[in-house]
């Protein structure tokens, strides 16, 4: 399954912790990186007018696949470490963004979760790096950025929920699902993502689609 059509709502993993979802008004990308056309210069059929960056690492923030998704009428929304870097790339306005901030874009509401490490140094609460909560189509989506299972994930109360599975910088499938059924706890399907590309593979969604219980689980396949 490359594409996931739900309630009108079209989502598409670009891979990594990247996705394109397209509502009826709005197309937003999440962290792209290493983009299939990321070469082609003239291909903009994929063009967002929203773009969400949840940290500065080069696997989030890639300057040469934003520049595929972006044009002068795109606004970015991004952790404050990444606004720096972001002033190379030629688009309408650049929000700079940290846990707990809620911003309008284009009519659409975008909460600012945080996304942090408790068990290793990759991802320090100190840096503010984000995950997002936003609603298309009336479906509430959380992207949950480069993050282990944390506290705050309670308030969150998605509809859909895209979360990290490969271990390493993030959490395991297992504490991924763990996540998933006893604190995030969608109300309609969690989607996998963070694999196979610098760690992780198939395996890993594999292996946390087998223990989600209170949700149905979409492993997509990379656009």
């Amino acid at each position: 399954m490359t594409l996931l059509d739900q309630m009108g709502i079209q989502i598409y993993w670009t891979g990594h912790d990247g996705f394109r979802i397209e509502g009826d008004k709005h197309t937003i990308s999440v962290d792209p990186y290493k983009l299939k056309n990321n070469n082609n210069q003239d291909n903009k059929k994929n063009t967002s007018d929203i773009v969400l960056i949840s940290h500065n690492h080069f696997d989030h923030l890639s300057l040469d696949d934003l520049n595929q998704v972006v044009n002068k009428d795109t606004i970015i929304v991004a952790a404050n470490e990444c606004v720096e870097q972001l002033k190379a790339v030629d688009v309408g306005e650049i929000k700079g963004v940290r846990p707990g901030d809620e911003v309008v874009v284009k009519n659409i509401r975008i909460e600012i979760a945080p996304a942090y490490n408790t068990n290793k140094k990759f991802h320090p609460k100190a840096d503010e790096k984000v995950g997002f909560i936003f609603t298309l189509n009336g479906e509430r989506i959380y992207h949950a950025g480069d993050t282990d299972h944390i506290p705050e994930m309670k308030s969150i109360k998605p509809d859909i929920a895209l979360v990290p599975v490969s271990g390493t910088y993030v959490m395991t499938s297992d504490e991924a699902a763990q996540a998933i059924n006893e604190t995030i706890k969608p109300r309609n399907f969690a989607i996998p993502m963070h694999y196979g590309t610098i760690v992780g593979s198939r395996v890993d969604a594999e292996r946390f689609k087998e223990l989600v219980k209170i949700c149905e689980v979409k492993i997509l396949e990379s656009e």
